[in-house]
């Protein structure tokens, strides 16, 4: 799904009439926005129930390999964000 999809789909549920699609917009722009600060934060979790929880997590320091060379190179420590469905979305894929 495209972000502009995503904008159509949450506008026609809301009702035409209730939002225009550049208001609907800013609203999930604002949304994510939100996320992202939460879990930039202190905090590094954001909960939605029902839904589940993306979580920042520190991936450490460690050896890798160049493929076009073959040699071995030190790949340094990052954040990345995992997501962990909650049960009942997890049942629905199902």
């Amino acid at each position: 799904m495209t972000k502009a999809e995503l904008i159509s789909r949450v506008h026609e549920s809301v009702g035409n009439a209730a939002l225009t699609k550049k208001l609907t917009e800013s609203v999930i722009e604002a949304t994510f926005e939100a996320i992202k600060e939460s879990l930039q934060s202190d905090d590094e979790r954001f909960i939605f129930p029902r839904f589940g929880t993306f979580t920042v997590k520190e991936r450490a320091e460690r050896k890798g390999r160049n493929p076009q060379n073959n040699k071995e190179i030190l790949i340094p420590a990052y954040k990345t964000v995992t997501f962990k469905p909650a049960p009942q979305f997890k049942e629905s894929l199902n």
